[in-house]
């Protein structure tokens, strides 16, 4: 077989055979001069071109006749073992040359074997650099019929193991990770719309792997949105950040609304076959730790009130009026706790107003100027319900713009008020009042958390209101 020398092409191998009585030098077809062929057993019109794609290739490749001769050698190939085409092509096998002469049988034999072998051939072999190093490389061969249907050679594209390994790590990597990861993975296009999406973060979102494809963040996510496409935004345009962030985020879901916490890993997805980097998408990465952060706000919380508690026991303690001793404790209890307090002593059959805070502007907790004044009071209204059941009774008119001050007016609370905590007064196994605690709409209604720490402000401050009465009556 012979070929014009060039990358990617074959060097002429033996003497020109004429055919079709054409004169000497030239082929029977007039078209295609004497010695081209393109790739063992293919057509010798698109030789050049065949010689540009195997030079473009990422995988170096070689290609043998059926004599075992060099045919094909392109500038992979090249780049691994650094023999030139113009060095390669023509040789008989790797004998020598880039195969240990004690190894160069056993390797023609298993290559050659492709000939006559259906598909592909996988086999590794350690090949001899031009600078006389050995390099590892894994090898797929796979036998080329000609016109006739007869073996004609074999081709053998070759890469270095430790870079196949590293692809192969790769591929199953990015596998493992959208199947069965235990962190949630989504793959989002330059749209900002998933593309791919694994098990683990198909649960985390409300939905299906293949529903949730191609719909907007904006569908799914119904608070956090704007944070999470801004952080996408920015990892398309300068790239991943250098820390994982947090996100809170509420979602729809069949069951309602659900606010959660995400710790957030992000990655910007570029084309490996361009020069200059084409973004893809992002790869964004999260985890769940709601339950953590949930546990650490409590903790911080737990932490400020049995500090403010403390300092309020302080401050109570130098007071000489009992009752500005109750007042000091409230103020120290308001703090990053409730808007307004209101203190209702119990007065024979009903409830005196005696202290609480300004209903139209932020301020400590004072007594009421001039005395005690009738709290009236609904049946069935929070205070009355909490000193009936000596104990606590939360309610609340919602959240959000939409809370009417009407329901804070019938009550006879501040008009911003939508959140209430009613804790009774109780000490020596006497009800001495209540002790409601309100908060604006801006704010979350009172949990069961709040009132437990309510009843122990509340015993505070009913021992300081027992003995106020106690030396008034002295």
């Amino acid at each position: 077989m012979g070929v014009p020398r060039s990358r990617g092409a074959t060097n002429e191998l033996g003497p020109d055979e004429d055919s079709g009585g054409a004169p000497p030098g030239c082929s029977g077809d007039p078209g295609v001069p004497v010695g081209e062929e393109a790739v063992p057993g293919a057509p010798s019109d698109g030789s050049e071109l065949l010689a540009a794609l195997l030079d473009g290739m990422d995988a170096a490749l070689c290609a043998f006749d059926a004599a075992g001769t060099v045919t094909h050698w392109n500038r992979e190939a090249e780049r691994v073992l650094g023999w030139s085409a113009e060095e390669a092509v023509g040789r008989s096998g790797f004998a020598g040359w880039a195969v240990r002469r004690a190894d160069a049988d056993e390797v023609r034999a298993r290559l050659m074997s492709a000939m006559d072998a259906p598909g592909r051939q996988v086999h590794e072999f350690a090949l001899l650099r031009k600078d006389g190093g050995r390099v590892l490389v894994r090898t797929q061969s796979a036998g080329v019929r000609g016109a006739d249907g007869k073996p004609a050679g074999v081709y053998c594209a070759f890469s270095e193991v430790h870079a196949q390994i590293d692809l192969e790590r790769a591929i199953a990597l990015s596998e493992a990770l959208l199947e069965d990861a235990s962190w949630g993975v989504v793959l989002v296009d330059v749209d900002l719309r998933p593309t791919v999406v694994n098990a683990h973060a198909a649960r985390a979102l409300g939905g299906s792997r293949t529903a949730l494809l191609g719909r907007p963040l904006g569908e799914l996510v119904v608070q956090g949105v704007e944070e999470l496409e801004a952080a996408l935004h920015h990892v398309l345009a300068d790239g991943a950040p250098s820390a994982p962030a947090e996100l809170w985020v509420t979602l729809r879901t069949a069951e309602g609304e659900r606010r959660r916490c995400w710790r957030s890993g992000f990655l910007r997805l570029a084309s490996p076959l361009t020069e200059e980097p084409v973004p893809l998408g992002v790869g964004w990465l999260f985890q769940d730790v709601t339950a953590a952060r949930l546990a650490e706000q409590e903790a911080d919380r737990l932490r400020f009130r049995t500090s403010q508690l403390h300092r309020a026991a302080r401050t109570a303690s130098e007071c000489e009026d009992p009752m500005e001793a109750a007042t000091s404790l409230l103020d120290f209890a308001l703090a990053g706790f409730a808007d307004h307090v209101l203190v209702d002593l119990v007065a024979g059959e009903r409830l005196v107003r005696t202290a609480a805070t300004p209903f139209d502007a932020p301020g400590p907790c004072l007594l009421v100027a001039g005395g005690s004044i009738p709290a009236r009071y609904a049946p069935g209204h929070p205070a009355l319900q909490s000193v009936e059941r000596t104990g606590t009774v939360r309610t609340s008119a919602g959240a959000g713009a939409a809370v009417s001050p009407a329901w804070a007016v019938e009550r006879r609370w501040p008009r911003d008020a939508a959140h209430a905590l009613c804790a009774v007064l109780r000490s020596r196994g006497r009800t001495l009042g209540v002790l409601t605690f309100l908060r604006a709409a801006n704010r979350a209604a009172f949990e069961r958390s709040d009132a437990a720490y309510a009843e122990t402000v509340a015993a505070r401050v009913a021992g300081a209101v027992d003995l106020a009465r106690q030396l008034t009556r002295e």
